[in-house]
């Protein structure tokens, strides 16, 4: 049997019988160290040394294009690549060098073949950098980081032996030192910190979810040059997994002729629902990664399922890129380019890499369905039966074309197109059959020579057909590169379920200000520079991130607090009537904007002799540490400079307190208050509504959480109105989406609904995050 030669063959070059038995269940790994120690023998005999073995085993689990397995078996075989350093330069060669021939000459000089690095040059370098760190390696002596040393030495002879390097920084280090005496094993004494609960406390905060979140980068700063590991335009070759064709080169070329060397993306939404809050992070991803590199952003409409799309989602998909600060280079749809896809169709049937298919949808469901029985018909008999297809011979399901491929998930030949009589809002009754998400999106984003084709990592197991598709129509292929996408608890947002959430009453509709769509955020006064310094403190991770809303929330109360002018007002009233008011008419009191900076100038509001305070600032019967307006515990008002003092309690009939009469006093001719309150005189009267989250679990849509699912997780009290509250009279001229700070109650933001005379405000946000939510 194979198997014994295999495990034979592998621990001789000096693995372990256990990674050897583990080596062999990977398929193509062993396949490949087979074929290079087999290849290795011919040069070396039957038995090879561990050192090359080691190599071998490197080369064949980190070598991706295995073109290149024999000419980099016979480097290590002769003994001209000896060494890891410059099996890592020679894999980093070929794979950005994907094209024969090899340049050997440029090869060699790049890995280190054929340099000798002698024990003298050795001994010289460690001399060098041991004399420059000798004052610090003398006051420090073992305790001194011996690792810098080496690696400055290193750096200094890149192909040196490793082992050498650090054999001779030690035996300089003891002959300045000298041996170790009993102070060297004391550990280094560590620099107090200053203030630990304020540094814990940082570090709580610019960590969530086990990973640090960069806050003191900007979006920019995390996007901009080197900040991502990506690929520079034109070096698409460069990326891991990238697929290169004898055409490959050209192309590149051509692309760079084009577009100058200049980044590309695009944001690709389907116009078949509403923007929620992980595409901001995908808008701020490729937009921002453009802006950050002097690069250009398309905006383009993946408009190929008529079936689902209506114009009220192109207009708020644009809508919402433009609130949130991103202007595209251009609009773009998948439907101007449906002339070119069909084309490319046809050429791909002509190069036998598609063909007509009569499989019924419901056959091609499932895990494993049966491979198609029309996938080797003549290709003219395709051609002709795509043409029956484009002129509207099939009815809708009875054919499709399908590309020749397997893809990462196991998924065969993927369909390209598909009949459907259902008129295009763009190209009307043009076509019958439309392209699909697998065949239009990676050929929209060569058309448009996108540099970096950013996408979540559920697209990852499509990447194989992205590059198969451009390859077989040897067209400019862009690098598809995935990250995590952005979610967060209490929370659902597929388009399906906020459905489901509108048809049983639970949200008024997709801008609900309890939903997460990025036109419900910005209904309930999210500004949207609070959501784009969100998703630069998430950061671009490939990781999927769920994040807690209140991390959200915070990144609000930073945008507001600075920009949110303060007003007053008051959601369940109590009259108070100021029996020796200090005038005849009402004063006018200046009140600052924000009161931390009075340079951004004053509103003024009526001071009269009743006025109307929060129910909850008065007690008849105050519980122990009440500060608030009491018997003989007087209060101050709020920019007023005066002092009431409690006189009499009006009540109704049934016992409820209905007016508070008090005297009032300067508040600089007596004692200061414990507390200062806000209050309203004649005032508005508005509605305000009170938002709290909408589901009751951090994952509704989690059975093991949620077994009743998340349509009985929907939290009641998650929606208050307030119909008769007071607010002073400095809002009156507000208009949709002006957002204030109400005094001591939170923000909020005047809602659509508003209209002349009445006023509605949504709560954004309270003051300070709920303990209870965290």
């Amino acid at each position: 049997m194979a198997v014994p030669d295999s495990l034979t063959l592998f621990t001789g070059l000096g693995l372990s019988e256990h990674k050897a038995r583990e080596t062999l269940k990977n398929t193509a790994l062993s396949t490949q160290l087979r074929e290079a120690a087999t290849q290795a023998q011919q040069t070396l005999g039957s038995t090879i040394d561990k050192a090359t073995g080691t190599l071998l085993y490197g080369l064949a689990s980190r070598l991706k294009d295995t073109q290149r397995l024999s000419f980099l078996v016979n480097y290590i075989a002769s003994k001209k690549i000896h060494t890891e350093l410059q099996l890592s330069a020679a894999l980093e060669y070929v794979r950005s060098h994907p094209l024969d021939p090899i340049d050997t000459v440029d090869f060699e000089q790049e890995c280190g073949v054929g340099v000798i690095v002698t024990p003298e040059q050795i001994e010289e370098a460690v001399e060098v950098t041991i004399n420059r760190h000798r004052p610090q390696l003398l006051a420090e002596r073992y305790r001194f980081n011996m690792g810098l040393l080496m690696g400055e030495a290193r750096a200094a002879l890149k192909w040196a032996d490793g082992k050498m390097i650090k054999n001779e920084v030690d035996m300089q280090v003891l002959h300045l030192l000298g041996p170790k005496v009993e102070a060297d094993l004391e550990k280094k004494p560590k620099v107090a910190k200053t203030k630990p609960e304020e540094t814990d406390r940082r570090k709580a905060k610019d960590t969530e979810n086990g990973d640090a979140v960069g806050q003191t980068l900007s979006l920019m700063e995390q996007l901009r040059g080197e900040a991502l590991k990506f690929h520079k335009p034109g070096e698409n070759y460069k990326t891991p997994g990238y697929v290169t064709t004898p055409h490959t080169m050209d192309l590149l070329k051509q692309h760079l002729e084009i577009t100058g060397g200049q980044v590309r993306t695009r944001f690709p939404p389907e116009p078949n629902g509403i923007l929620h809050i992980g595409h901001a992070k995908a808008i701020n991803f490729n937009f921002g990664y453009a802006k950050a590199n002097n690069g250009i952003c398309f905006l383009r409409f993946d408009d190929t399922n008529p079936e689902k799309e209506e114009a009220k989602f192109f207009t708020a998909i644009s809508d919402m890129v433009a609130w949130l600060g991103y202007t595209p280079y251009k609009v773009t749809y998948a439907s101007d380019y449906f002339d070119q896809l069909y084309a490319w169709a046809v050429e791909l049937i002509h190069r036998g890499q598609a063909y007509v298919c009569h499989q019924r949808g419901e056959e091609l469901k499932g895990h494993n369905p049966p491979p198609s029985p029309w996938r080797d018909r003549p290709t003219e008999e395709s051609l002709l039966l795509f043409e029956a297809m484009r002129k509207g011979k099939f009815s809708e399901g009875e054919a499709t074309l399908r590309m020749k491929l397997v893809m990462e998930d196991g998924k065969m030949d993927p369909v390209a197109y598909r009949v459907k009589y259902t008129p295009h809002h763009r190209t009307g009754d043009k076509w019958c059959i439309y392209p699909t998400y697998d065949y239009t999106h990676c050929l929209c984003d060569s058309i448009e020579h996108i540099t970096h084709s950013l996408c979540t990592k559920e697209f990852q197991a499509r990447r194989s057909s992205y590059f198969w598709l451009c390859n077989a129509l040897d067209v400019y292929c862009p690098v598809q590169w995935e990250y995590g996408r952005l979610n967060l608890h209490y929370a659902v947002v597929s388009k399906r379920k906020i459905l489901q959430l509108v048809a049983t009453g639970a949200v008024r509709d997709w801008d609900d200000p309890r939903l997460f769509t990025l036109t419900a955020l910005r209904r309930r006064g999210f500004p949207p520079e609070a959501i784009n310094n969100f998703c630069a403190r998430v950061g671009v991770t490939v990781a999927q991130t769920t994040m807690e809303p209140h991390l959200l929330e915070a990144c609000v109360r930073d945008v507001l607090n600075d920009t949110a002018p303060r007003a007053m007002a008051v959601l369940e009233s109590l009259k108070v009537v100021i029996t020796n008011f200090p005038a005849v008419k009402p004063l006018t009191v200046q009140v600052p904007n924000f009161p931390a900076d009075e340079t951004k100038g004053f509103h003024q509001v009526p001071f009269a002799s009743t006025v109307f305070i929060e129910r909850t600032d008065f007690k008849e019967e105050p519980e122990p540490g009440y500060k608030r307006l009491t018997w003989g515990q007087p209060v101050g008002l709020r920019h007023t400079g005066y002092v009431v003092e409690l006189q009499h309690v009006v009540k109704g009939p049934n016992g409820c307190v209905e007016c508070l009469e008090v005297t009032c006093r300067r508040a600089d001719t007596g004692e200061k208050p414990k507390a200062f309150i806000h209050w309203v005189s004649e005032p508005l009267m508005c509605e305000i509504r009170l938002y709290e989250r909408l589901f009751q679990h951090k994952n509704p849509e989690d059975p093991a959480e949620v077994p009743g699912g998340f349509l009985s997780d929907v939290n009641p009290a998650s929606l208050q109105v307030v119909k008769a509250a007071l607010v002073d009279c400095s809002v009156a001229l507000a208009k949709p989406f002006d957002k204030f700070q109400f005094e001591r109650l939170g923000y909020f933001s005047v809602d659509p609904d508003s209209c002349q005379g009445q006023l509605v405000f949504n709560r954004t946000v309270t003051l300070k995050e709920d303990p209870g939510k965290v």
